[in-house]
C-alpha cells in the first residue's frame, strides 16, 4: 500500500483486492468460455491455491474471491466433478454453492453441499477452509446453535484468526439472523483481549459496530438522531479510536484483506464527521474500492469518489 500522497488514483472495484497474482487469474478466468481453455484454468487455479500453502489468510482470501467471481460460469463445478478427490475443488465447489444460495435465500442440495465439506475435510485435515465454507453454509440455513459452534470450533482450531469465518460467525450471531445485538457483544468482547492489534480479524469488531448504526438508523427523524449519536457513544468512539491510531499507519496492516478493512475504516470515520482522520485512511486505499460499506448508501465507486472528495479538498 502507498504511503501519503497527493496523487488520486481512479476509484476502481477490485475483487482481489491487492493481491496480483489473484487478480491475473481472475482476468484469465474472465474470458469467453472454451473448452480448450478449461484444463489451462483450472491448472492456473490450483497453482493460485497451492502457492498460497499454509498461510491460510492468504488461502482463504483467494478461495472466498475465486467463488465471487466464478458462481455463473460452471467452471468450479466441472472442476470438482471431474476430480472428486480434490480438496481445493471440493471447497470451491462449497463456496460457489453458497454464493449461489445466499442470492437466492436456499441451496439447490443443501446435503450434497454439505457432504462435500466434510469429504475436503477428510481429505485435507489441516485446512480450515473446508470448516469456513461448513460455517457457511449452516449459517445460511439457520442452523442450531449446536450444530454451528463445534463447526466454528474446527475452522478456528486450524486458525484461530481466521477472518472469514469470524466474519460469517459474527453474521449468524447477528439479531438478523439467529442472535442477539447481546450475542454480538460477548463474541466481540470475547476475542478482542487475545488478538494481535494486526490479526487478519482485526476489523470484526469495527464491522459490528458499523452493523449496529445501520440497525439504528430509519428514515424517520428520531431514528436519524439516534444514528448520528450511536458514533459519539463511547462504545463506538473506543471502537474507531482503536482502529484509526493503528491502521492508519502505512503497512500496519498487511492480511489479505487489508484493503477491505481500510475502506471500512474510511467510511465509518466520514460516517462519524471525523474527517480529518478520514483524510490520513483515504491514500492508503489507493482506490481499491470494497462494494461493503459503501453500497449501503449507493452506487459504491460513487459513494467512496464523493466521501474521499470531501476529506480530501
Amino acid at each position: 500500500m502507498p504511503i501519503f500522497g497527493n496523487r488520486r488514483r481512479k476509484p476502481r472495484l477490485a475483487p482481489e483486492l491487492d493481491d496480483g497474482r489473484l487478480g491475473k487469474v481472475l482476468k484469465a478466468l474472465d474470458g469467453p468460455p472454451s473448452p480448450g481453455l478449461a484444463d489451462l484454468h483450472t491448472a492456473q487455479v490450483e497453482q493460485l491455491l497451492t502457492e498460497a500453502g499454509t498461510d491460510w489468510d492468504r488461502r482463504s482470501h483467494r478461495i472466498t474471491v475465486l467463488a465471487r467471481c466464478t458462481a455463473d460460469s460452471g467452471f468450479v463445478r466441472t472442476w470438482a466433478s471431474r476430480h472428486p478427490k480434490n480438496a481445493d475443488a471440493l471447497v470451491l465447489r462449497a463456496e460457489v454453492d453458497l454464493v449461489l444460495g445466499r442470492r437466492t435465500g436456499e441451496l439447490a442440495d443443501a446435503r450434497e453441499t454439505l457432504d462435500t465439506c466434510y469429504r475436503a475435510a477428510e481429505l485435507e485435515p489441516a485446512d480450515p477452509a473446508p470448516w469456513v465454507a461448513l460455517l457457511g453454509i449452516l449459517r445460511l440455513l439457520r442452523a442450531h446453535s449446536d450444530e454451528v459452534f463445534p463447526v466454528w470450533r474446527e475452522a478456528v482450531a486450524r486458525d484461530v484468526w481466521n477472518r472469514e469465518a469470524h466474519l460469517r460467525m459474527l453474521g449468524y450471531l447477528s439479531p438478523a439472523e439467529c442472535g442477539s445485538h447481546m450475542q454480538v457483544l460477548e463474541f466481540v468482547d470475547a476475542a478482542r483481549p487475545r488478538m494481535p492489534a494486526n490479526a487478519p480479524t482485526v476489523g470484526v469488531e469495527l464491522t459490528a459496530t458499523l452493523r449496529r448504526h445501520r440497525h439504528v438508523a430509519g428514515d424517520d427523524a428520531l431514528t436519524a438522531v439516534m444514528a448520528r449519536r450511536h458514533w459519539a457513544s463511547a462504545p463506538a468512539v473506543t471502537v474507531l479510536d482503536r482502529a484509526y491510531e493503528n491502521w492508519r499507519h502505512p503497512g500496519f496492516l498487511h492480511h489479505a484483506a487489508a484493503a477491505a478493512d481500510l475502506n471500512l475504516l474510511a467510511y465509518a470515520l466520514v460516517q462519524a464527521n471525523r474527517i480529518r482522520h478520514a483524510a490520513e485512511v483515504f491514500p492508503l486505499i489507493d482506490g481499491v474500492v470494497t462494494p461493503w460499506p459503501w453500497v449501503l448508501d449507493g452506487d459504491p465507486l460513487q459513494q467512496f469518489e464523493n466521501s474521499r472528495g470531501r476529506a480530501l479538498r
